[in-house]
């Protein structure tokens, strides 16, 4: 299997990029189609790894989910017939998790492994189930088996509020009150465009959820019915990516189809830094170099925060900014896998103590104070950066490591695309297209 790239960097890049789909909202949406008595056509899914490994899984348990047309894909969940999650499949995305919603409306009673996906830190498992059991849900977990044995002997109802904020979670958690037997409340709720798309997508399907800052209402409907197909936003952690990859490279991109409001973070602290952006239109941003870049400091945080998807990619934007740049990683405790590859190129970063009075409210994953962590970075530029063999461990990883291979003169070989893969379609195509040489070997 063709697994690695060869890429050839120090090139000016230039050109346009319209983005894919957005991954975090193809997935949540697919799985919420379950949700429904009827075939669903959801338009501009990408053709990424993440969607077909779900797909795949979806069709295991019996039900209908595949590519109907280039980006369109269908979607029958009355065929369900299986209530148990096979382990292999789930193992390979996290996304599998949230089939919690569909199998218990159908069955009652199902079985769900730990999830799988990126190893970027331990994920916020224990909010989710403690949802689950306050909406009315019984839920074990077999550490023997590694599967969540959940049950719902009546319909849920009641309030939740997240100890701490959790994208997942509440996606989870909107899905599984949308039948309720009362009113639902949650509260400190995540805020992300993608679960605005959710809302979105079953308030269309005939589902009364309100949202009013961190706080949704879900009033409960007996059923959901959609009259006409659904398309989803593009992704606007890809847009981040080429935006990076352009500047950085002293060239300029043209992204359409990218909402600058869904990015807005991203986009001051690009100008803070000293890199060009125009905004063309209501979806159409132009970044580019305009002169030397400027150090800075990040602090990850959930939206409207800089993302900490976006965070790995800045990182190596501020090896070609003059002077130090810290970056804070507040979301998840194992985000910095980039590091020792980028070093490989002849990045000047080393890991630096952060200074918190209280890292049990700072931090937004589950702080233990007897665990030592690595949650921030200093990087010293401008740096010169050569070329050298990398390894993606993680997908936005993946990202950043080709940014900086691309940046960096000569040849360079990064294995493991098939990580990249998963949430980014067609992205040997795009990098040529603005004049990157990459292959795929």
């Amino acid at each position: 299997m063709e697994n690695s790239f060869i890429i050839k960097g120090g090139k000016l890049l230039k050109g346009a990029i319209t983005l894919s789909g957005a991954k975090n909202v193809a997935l949540k949406v697919i799985i919420a189609a379950l949700l429904l008595d009827q075939e669903v056509t959801l338009k501009n899914i990408p053709r990424i790894n993440d969607v077909h490994e779900l797909l795949h899984l979806i069709g295991s348990l019996g039900a209908k989910a595949e590519f109907a047309a280039e980006h369109t894909v269908v979607v029958d969940g009355r065929t369900l017939r299986l209530n148990r999650v096979d382990l292999l499949h789930a193992a390979k995305i996290r996304v599998s998790f949230m089939l919690f919603a569909p199998l218990l409306y159908k069955f009652s009673l199902c079985y769900v492994p730990n999830p799988g996906g990126c190893r970027i830190g331990a994920r916020p498992i224990d909010r989710i189930v403690e949802g689950m059991k306050k909406l009315g849900i019984t839920i074990e977990y077999d550490s023997d088996t590694g599967y969540y044995q959940a049950q719902m002997k009546t319909k849920p109802a009641g309030f939740y509020r997240f100890p701490k904020i959790t994208h997942t979670g509440t996606e989870l958690l909107i899905m599984l009150s949308v039948f309720g037997r009362d009113k639902i409340i949650l509260e400190n709720t995540a805020l992300e465009p993608e679960i605005d798309e959710l809302v979105r997508f079953l308030n269309l399907a005939g589902a009364k959820i309100q949202k009013n800052g961190k706080k949704i209402f879900i009033t409960p409907v007996e059923k959901l019915i959609l009259n006409q197909p659904f398309e989803i936003i593009t992704d606007r952690n890809e847009a981040i990516t080429f935006a990076v990859l352009a500047v950085a490279t002293k060239g300029e991109v043209t992204i359409s189809s990218i909402t600058p409001e869904n990015i807005q973070s991203f986009l001051q602290k690009m100008k803070e830094v000293g890199a060009g952006v125009e905004v063309l239109g209501k979806t159409l941003i132009r970044f580019y170099y305009k002169g030397p870049l400027r150090s800075s400091q990040i602090h990850t945080q959930p939206h409207p925060g800089f993302m900490t998807d976006w965070q790995p990619n800045w990182a190596v934007l501020m090896t070609q900014a003059k002077g130090d740049s810290l970056i804070y990683e507040r979301v998840f405790e194992n985000r910095f896998s980039y590091v020792e590859e980028l070093r490989k190129l002849g990045a000047d970063i080393d890991f630096v103590k952060v200074p918190v009075i209280n890292p049990a409210e700072y931090f937004f994953f589950n702080f233990n104070p007897n665990k030592k962590y690595n949650q921030a970075i200093k990087i010293r530029g401008p740096q010169k950066l050569h070329g050298g063999a990398l390894s993606i461990a993680d997908l936005r990883a993946g990202a950043t490591l080709i940014i900086a291979a691309l940046i960096a003169e000569g040849e360079s070989v990064v294995n493991g695309v098939s990580i990249l893969e998963r949430g980014y379609e067609n992205f040997v195509q795009k990098v040529t297209s603005l004049g990157g040489d990459i292959k795929k070997i």
